[in-house]
């Protein structure tokens, strides 16, 4: 359940439902699985896994969701080459050419005939609602997938305005500065690892790995039209992540510490452990998410 990715969205209204009203919108769009035609489904699933019944998690004044998805996965490869073997077929057997547009048709009815044994791929994607601060917090790295499940939350409760936040400063050029001048905050630190890009005409990007972003190599990189575009941090032995100029934060582990914290219940009640993690991390990617975006100068869209 602790979120490995953090994308962000700002309500600009306050929340028009409760949680129990969210669950009755949520459950004519529960999960089902994929029929043997169909090659995507995406529905919700209880918040809290294996166990839970409830589709929505509320404590704290806030709630968190569980979007599944089930995709089909058919390789390319197999669908060209089965194509192949029907357009040669036609052409042997018709003595014609076969054009474009019916291959496109071809390749339609050979996706539809491969579909029911295609393998599938599934996933869930969680996401907190925190009416109080005002965020809507998404575990994932992919700015398509969480729209998918925001979008698809619309469709639930008919309108749930969110944006993403936009900072005074831009977050490339803070870190920039971070790294060329020594100056990060006191709470950040650095973690070895940064992506450079050229925002010239070149656009090279140059990704440092173990190094000591301080050193007068990394500096020199920093000369020009060169800034950073996503920088490895510690944030109050709490958290290590990976931030992006789009301020998403990726690749998150939580402190050993944090995560430990509610072991007690390890034996005891499951879904109440779950509740309980949820207690400590909830606020942490909330006060996480506030502290990055006042190092950048604060909202401009708020």
């Amino acid at each position: 359940m602790w979120f490995k990715n953090l994308r962000a969205y700002r309500m600009t209204r306050g929340l028009e439902f409760s949680a129990e009203q969210l669950e009755d919108k949520l459950a004519g769009r529960g999960f089902k699985p994929c029929t043997p035609a169909q090659p995507l489904s995406v529905g919700w699933v209880p918040a809290l896994g294996e166990g839970a019944e409830m589709l929505v998690h509320a404590a704290d004044g806030r709630m968190m969701l569980c979007l599944r998805r089930e995709e089909k996965i058919l390789p390319p490869s197999v669908v060209r080459d089965l194509v192949k073997e029907r357009v040669e077929a036609i052409e042997a057997q018709q003595g014609r050419k076969v054009y474009r547009k019916e291959k496109l048709s071809l390749k339609d009815e050979v996706t539809q005939d491969c579909m029911p044994r295609a393998f599938s791929r599934h996933a869930e994607l969680r996401l907190i609602i925190d009416p109080q601060a005002r965020w809507v917090l998404v575990d994932s790295a992919s700015a398509s997938r969480a729209e998918e499940a925001l979008n698809l939350l619309r469709e639930c409760v008919g309108s749930f305005p969110v944006l993403l936040p936009q900072t005074a400063h831009a977050p490339a050029a803070a870190m920039t500065s971070w790294l060329a001048n020594s100056s990060l905050p006191e709470d950040l630190q650095a973690r070895e690892e940064c992506e450079l890009r050229d925002m010239g005409e070149q656009a090279a990007v140059i990704r440092c790995k173990g190094l000591d972003l301080y050193s007068d190599e990394v500096r020199q990189h920093l000369q020009g039209t060169t800034q950073v575009v996503r920088l490895a941090l510690g944030w109050q032995e709490q958290l290590q992540f990976v931030l992006g100029d789009d301020l998403c934060l990726r690749r998150i582990k939580f402190s050993d510490a944090l995560v430990k914290e509610n072991d007690e219940l390890m034996d005891e009640d499951r879904l109440a452990r779950l509740d309980a993690d949820f207690a400590l991390m909830a606020p942490t990617l909330t006060t996480i998410q506030d502290r990055l975006i006042s190092l950048f100068g604060g909202e401009d869209n708020a």
